[in-house]
């Protein structure tokens, strides 16, 4: 059976389930041959069942829905990677929808070497929401700094990546360590890039991301980002001996200037702002952490 299945789409899902449901139906409109893909539900604890919403998508999808306690995103994508039949494995999240052409697009740059691992464009659905819109920005702003403008990545969002089923299971899949989703996406890809294997930006592989943010939920986004970066940066200097990198004033800069270089953000002044903030947000969550590790290992 494995060798008729491309993909098998893996999304991990809590307590979201208008999203989940409309992330669904944007699968169901994948241009893709229905046989040769499967989705993967991983239910990470949700407060009530998800069959309400993944029954009715079974008409027109290969569902699987799996459930789980309370474990975090990157537990919950190893879950639906341990049951997954397909050669290839795809992940998005449940407030994401992908584009028709999606999973095809995917298919073609994965075609480009037997290692090869792939990450699309992610776009923001809520343009309206200016804290959403900044969110984005800053992962877009990451593409671009640290790819500096070629398509060889370093870096790849879990919400939307590809990579061979053997390739992830290679590497041990994302480290369940993390219990948040904060650098758990940026752990993986330090692993794959240690064992040589490269990564491709696909800007013709579109997700839109739909994730409402207010101001108070933006802050502890970024706060949780930085405590994940810091957890990130213990494990990279485990692997590799190397130390924590500061990025030069410039990098900061340019995160602060970066609305006002895009004619698609609306109101770049407030969104400016906000990723100022984040970056308050980023080093405190970086700091509370450490505070909090350093704590853990002082002698009783």
């Amino acid at each position: 059976m494995m060798d008729t299945i491309d993909f098998s789409i893996i999304v991990p899902a809590c307590n979201r389930p208008s999203q989940l449901d409309a992330c669904l139906a944007a699968i169901s409109e994948i241009d893709y041959p229905r046989a040769r893909f499967e989705v993967v539900v991983v239910d990470d604890g949700s407060e009530t069942s998800f069959e309400t919403v993944v029954g009715p998508h079974r008409a027109h999808l290969q569902i699987m829905l799996l459930r789980q306690p309370r474990g975090g995103p990157a537990r919950a994508r190893n879950r639906g990677a341990a049951a997954a039949r397909g050669r290839f494995l795809a992940f998005t999240d449940d407030d994401c929808t992908p584009a028709p052409d999606w999973l095809a697009n995917l298919a073609a740059n994965l075609d480009g070497g037997p290692n090869q691992v792939v990450g699309g464009r992610t776009v923001n659905a809520l343009p309206d929401n200016v804290c959403a819109a900044a969110s984005q920005l800053l992962i877009d702003y990451l593409y671009y700094y640290f790819n500096g403008g070629s398509n060889k990545m370093w870096f790849v969002a879990s919400c939307n990546l590809a990579l061979p089923a053997g390739v992830y299971r290679s590497v041990g899949g994302f480290d369940p360590s993390y219990p948040r989703a904060a650098a758990e996406d940026r752990d993986l890809c330090d692993r794959l890039r240690l064992r040589g294997y490269s990564m491709t930006y696909a800007a013709d592989s579109v997700v839109y991301h739909r994730h409402p943010l207010t101001l108070s939920s933006f802050w502890w986004q970024h706060f949780a980002y930085g405590r994940g970066a810091h957890r990130f940066w213990r494990a990279h200097r485990q692997r590799s001996g190397e130390d924590i990198r500061i990025e030069p004033l410039r990098f900061y800069a340019g995160i602060v200037l970066h609305p006002f270089r895009r004619d698609d953000i609306r109101r770049p002044v407030c969104v400016s702002a906000l990723l100022f903030v984040s970056q308050v947000a980023n080093g405190l969550g970086f700091f509370w952490e450490w505070a909090l590790q350093k704590t853990r290992r002082a002698p009783l």
